[in-house]
């Protein structure tokens, strides 16, 4: 059953070109793995510190290797978070 992830980041003021660069590796990385079926970047057209993630993934374990792998607690755990104000994160099963 395919699993998309909704995340809602919102950036602490002076920090968005940082998490920006940060979070294209993330996204490199993402995509090469095997569950993941894509992760979209998004910025809010109303608020340039807001972003908005995107992500595909095939199962609940793909989710879980995805939120283990070394990209994810080191680059997004270890570096974006701490540069995050406000981070929600909403799973989601499409409806069909």
């Amino acid at each position: 059953m395919t699993i998309n992830v909704f995340a809602t980041w919102k950036v602490k003021v002076g920090e968005i070109e940082n998490v920006l660069s940060i979070l294209k590796k993330v996204q490199d990385e993402s995509v090469k793995e095997k569950g993941n079926l894509f992760y979209k970047i998004h910025q809010s057209n109303s608020d340039l510190n807001t972003l908005v993630l995107l992500e595909g993934y095939t199962d609940e374990l793909a989710i879980s290797e995805h939120r283990s792998s070394s990209h994810f607690q080191d680059l997004v755990l270890g570096k974006i978070v701490p540069l995050l104000e406000d981070r929600e994160i909403v799973l989601t099963t499409p409806i069909r």
